[in-house]
């Protein structure tokens, strides 16, 4: 690991624990919206070699972010059922209005923008705003942080078969590395849930939900490697020296997050 991205990351990991661990629901939601909004703003620089997107509809998306828990929670899923109709409606109208000048894919691009950033990582805090959400909340970046630190450390010492094209760094054994040494963490983690906070969570369960999350959380990183190898990009931004932009930094996050808010639903 090269010193500006260790140096980054001992850096941002102590904001981001007292921001969880210290900060309430709400000013989790105000910074998650403010991620949100970044990382958009990474995603439409990055499409505009390819088209041009409706930017402030993405990030007043991405503001709704920080009305999460103002609105109450049983409101809030029709709520952003009738968004989502109402953006296309709303892109579909930009079109009409600019006679073409604005077309289907650049409503496309920006459409899959809001769903891709604002709309998956609002699951961060609404798992905040759990019973125990302060507890639960770092299921999510143990699993993301601990599969790519674990994939890394195995790809780079162990790495022998190229896992795709589409991210030539990544080798199998990195991908495997990543899902074991997610689990070990997380099994770490609810050990010591289970003992400090009296909190009984299954340590088969967990095992389950660390091997999803550790899939999901690689096949983010993925995903977001495709979208650079579209727009012909190497990093979203130089935001975060070793890391990249804020986008780079949280892809595998953004992918875990709903698939954990709905396996947590079930424990």
């Amino acid at each position: 690991m090269n010193v500006k991205r260790l140096t980054s990351a001992l850096l941002g990991l102590p904001i981001v624990i007292l921001i969880l661990i210290f900060g309430n629901k709400y000013i989790v939601d105000v910074v998650f919206a403010i991620i949100s909004a970044m990382s958009l703003h990474e995603y439409f620089n990055a499409c505009k070699s390819k088209a041009k997107p409706v930017i402030w509809l993405g990030y007043i998306a991405s503001a709704l972010i920080a009305l999460i828990h103002i609105i109450p929670l049983e409101h809030a899923m029709t709520i952003v059922s009738v968004l989502i109709p109402s953006a296309i409606t709303i892109l579909f109208l930009q079109v009409i209005l600019s006679n073409m000048q604005i077309n289907l894919k650049d409503i496309s691009i920006t459409f899959f923008g809001i769903c891709y950033i604002p709309l998956f990582l609002m699951f961060v805090p609404l798992i905040y705003g759990f019973e125990n959400g302060k507890i639960l909340i770092w299921i999510i970046f143990i699993t993301a942080w601990g599969t790519d630190t674990a994939a890394y450390l195995t790809g780079k010492t162990m790495g022998k078969h190229k896992f795709s094209e589409i991210s030539p760094n990544k080798t199998i054994e990195g991908c495997i590395g990543g899902v074991i040494g997610c689990v070990i963490l997380m099994l770490i983690y609810t050990f010591i849930v289970n003992t400090y906070f009296n909190i009984q969570m299954s340590y088969t369960y967990i095992t389950i939900i660390s091997i999803v999350l550790s899939i999901v959380g690689q096949f983010g990183d993925f995903a977001a490697s495709s979208i650079k190898r579209y727009v012909g990009i190497k990093d979203f931004s130089n935001l975060i020296p070793g890391h990249g932009g804020m986008l780079d930094r949280i892809d595998s996050l953004i992918f875990i997050a709903p698939f954990a808010y709905m396996l947590l639903n079930l424990l």
